[in-house]
């Protein structure tokens, strides 16, 4: 296989999960020339629609009847507070009088939590302040500094779980799934470079997939090699 390839993926899936993707598959690719750009899940859209991208990989729900999605991976968005705080467990209504850190309007990531929320009775505007930030690494980097706590994926936690820089803090009843999925204009399934990337993100996944939830955590013995 040979030819171009022109990728799109939001935040989290391009700074946590594609680069494993993207090595193996140019390994067993190595004749096909790819290009990756990256932005939250409505720039995502907004590029597949406008041409520059073959196939997107994205955070949230497409919205849009033009594009057609399939889910490739599970993902689980943790809430996190600095390592040092006394936060373990907090109850709704402690969590409400907390600062939230979320991520910008038009984020895949905050559509899934502001939902997840909903369905608990929990309102963004109910919190003692929300403060937007424009990544996961933000997030992270203003809850050490205990500024609030904020959801994150799974994938994006794990060396500082290892670190011991910050925490998981529980929240009962309140549980935040997302899927990713690959998202590609409405028509026949692309063939090709895109076909090819498509299938093997697909089978690839499977495997890193099971290794997070036998280890806790991505990057385990399990899943490393690919």
């Amino acid at each position: 296989m040979s030819g171009e390839l022109a990728l799109g993926a939001s935040t989290t899936i391009a700074q946590y999960v594609l680069p494993r993707l993207i090595g193996a598959f140019l390994l067993e690719n190595p004749r096909i020339r790819l290009s990756l750009q990256s932005g939250n899940t409505e720039q995502i859209v907004r590029l597949l629609l406008d041409g520059p991208i073959a196939l997107g990989l994205i955070e949230g729900p497409a919205r849009h009847r033009e594009v057609r999605t399939e889910p490739f991976m599970e993902d689980e968005m943790i809430l996190i507070g600095p390592a040092n705080s006394e936060l373990e467990r907090l109850t709704r209504e402690h969590l409400r009088m907390t600062n939230l850190l979320m991520r910008e309007q038009g984020s895949g990531s905050r559509r899934v939590i502001e939902m997840a929320l909903g369905k608990v009775g929990i309102k963004t505007k109910d919190f003692a302040r929300v403060m937007d930030l424009d990544s996961s690494e933000a997030i992270k980097s203003a809850v050490e500094a205990g500024l609030g706590v904020g959801f994150v994926s799974r994938w994006a936690i794990a060396k500082e779980l290892e670190l011991g820089i910050l925490k998981i803090v529980e929240v009962p009843g309140l549980r935040v799934t997302r899927s990713f999925s690959l998202a590609r204009r409405t028509g026949p399934v692309p063939q090709g470079p895109a076909g090819s990337f498509r299938s093997f993100a697909i089978e690839r996944v499977r495997a890193l997939s099971s290794g997070l939830k036998r280890s806790g955590r991505p990057g385990s013995r399990a899943d490393k090699g690919g």
